[in-house]
Order: structure tokens, then sequence, then C-alpha cells
């Protein structure tokens, strides 16, 4: 096992670490969350799982401008697998709400190509093309989760003909 593959190793005291810091997390008050955190990373300096952590518990507390240096540290340490997924996400929505959406878009794009069958990728693209004022690119993207999970909703036989819409609103309503 090379060093980037330790560096992400999740130990299960580790794993359990983390979900102790969810289960106690309040999201009026985040400080206390953040420094749960910040302690454990002390702990396990460079360990990009829980640079991604502090990361999103500054997130969750509002402060999108340190969350994203956490982020972008995190990222460059190395994920992968569904901590990878997640933090792409995370970090697109904070250059949305930075108002970088052109960022934004890139980083989905990255994940998008990476984790094609996500639907949280799709939901958070959908966001920042809302954002960006593509409407119709941003219910195509909606559109298409929904239409692929008919299933688990009522939509039953119209799931065909939304799918067709999400099509013809993504490729900019052709005549």
């Amino acid at each position: 096992m090379g060093a980037a593959a330790m560096a992400i190793e999740v130990t299960p005291e580790l794993a359990e670490a983390i979900r102790l810091g969810y289960e106690r997390r309040d999201r009026a008050n985040m400080a206390p969350t953040i420094a749960y955190f910040e302690a454990l990373l002390a702990e396990h300096p460079d360990h990009p799982v829980l640079v991604y952590e502090v990361g999103g518990a500054y997130d969750s507390a509002g402060q999108e401008q340190t969350a994203r240096g956490y982020y972008e540290r995190a990222l460059a340490l190395g994920l992968d697998g569904d901590v990878l997924r997640r933090c792409l996400c995370q970090y697109a929505s904070t250059l949305r709400w930075l108002g970088e959406l052109d960022e934004s878009l890139a980083v989905l794009d990255r994940a998008r190509e990476e984790f094609p069958g996500s639907d949280s990728v799709r939901v958070f693209r959908a966001l920042t093309l809302n954002e960006a004022r593509r409407p119709d690119e941003a219910v195509a993207e909606l559109l298409t989760v929904v239409t692929e999970h008919a299933d688990a909703t009522d939509l039953g036989r119209w799931a065909t003909g939304l799918r067709g819409l999400a099509q013809w609103l993504a490729d900019g309503r052709p005549e």
C-alpha cells in the first residue's frame, strides 16, 4: 500500500469518532462541532477525510470562505470513493454560495465524470444551473433524477414523457 493509500485510511476508531461528531452536531451552534473536528485533525494532521470534515463543519456554520480552503486542501491531499463525491458536491455548493458559478459547474462536471450515476451530483448541479440563470437546464437535471426513480414515485407512465421533456430542455428547446 502506497503512502497516498495509507493517508486516506479511515480506521474503525476514526470512523466512530467522525460519527460521534455528527451525532453531537447542533446546526444552530456549530462552534463545538468545528472545535471537535479541528481537534481530531490535530491528532491526525493532513488526513484528507478529516480536512474535508473540518471544511464541512465550517460550511454548515455558514463560513463558506473558510470551508473552501479546507475542501481545496482535502482534494489536494487525495480523496476517493464516496467521500470524494461528497467533497466535490459540498465544494461546488460552497462555490455557488460564494457566487463563483463557473467554478462550481466545473467542479460538478468533474464530479459527473467520476460519478456518472450520482443523483446528488445532479441535484447540486441543478442548484448551480438555476443560480446561473439557466433554469431549463436545472429543471432538466431534476427531471432526470426524478424520472430515474419513477418506481419510487407515483409518476407511472408519465416518466417516459417527462424524460423526453428533460432532454428537450437540456437541448435548448429545439424546434
